[in-house]
């Protein structure tokens, strides 16, 4: 999976603003701070540097971007961290999980 199909699937099967532009757009405003939504834009910043990527082409392995995202899932489970924040990142992995799911189904020719 490319990160910008992630993308793509996450924009789309998740209730959150994932896309902010095209995928090459929406990389480039997440690695410089600018991206509609500050916490997705962290998390996207946070898998294309965890993965080594360059590009929205680049190829990603689930265990690279789940370990990519732990800094931020684990800031978010702080007892004084907002609730909102922690639900918009177990929404995104768990989104993240589905869309790996989906593609290994998709292989096996399920």
């Amino acid at each position: 999976m490319t990160l910008a199909d992630l993308l793509a699937y996450l924009d789309a099967h998740t209730p959150y603003a994932i896309l902010d532009g095209e995928a090459a757009q929406t990389l480039e405003k997440a690695r410089a701070g600018a991206h509609r939504d500050a916490l997705v834009g962290r998390l996207i910043k946070a898998i294309a540097d965890g993965c080594g990527c360059t590009a929205p082409d680049c190829t990603l392995e689930r265990a690279a971007v789940v370990q990519a995202v732990a800094p931020i899932r684990l800031e978010h489970m702080r007892d004084d961290a907002p609730v909102e924040g922690f639900r918009l990142v177990e929404g995104f992995i768990q989104g993240v999980d589905a869309a790996f799911d989906e593609e290994a189904l998709r292989l096996k020719g399920k």
